[in-house]
């Protein structure tokens, strides 16, 4: 099941807007990683646009909430990276 979790979370996490950009988080680039178990535990590696970015903790907690409402996930884990740094680059095109 965790196979089919990860894409399922990533458009369920296209509603989380960056208030600052409105866009969402996954446009923009700033979901670095998703990885469910097949007991529905899903892991999440993010980044913000700026370090000490004071949506931060608004954020994180909103791509928790997105991916904990996807029918199957059982947990959430959020971490936040700054590794790679985040560009300008990494927005999808439109």
């Amino acid at each position: 099941m965790s196979a089919n979790l990860e894409p399922l979370v990533e458009v369920a996490l296209r509603d989380v807007l960056d208030p600052e950009m409105g866009r969402s988080v996954v446009d923009l680039g700033l979901i670095y990683a998703i990885e469910a178990t097949p007991e529905g535990s899903v892991a999440i590696t993010m980044t913000t646009t700026t370090r000490g970015c004071p949506l931060a903790g608004f954020l994180r907690e909103a791509v928790a909430m997105a991916a904990g409402a996807v029918e199957g996930v059982t947990a959430v884990a959020v971490t936040l990276t700054y590794e790679p740094a985040w560009g300008p680059a990494m927005i999808a095109a439109e």
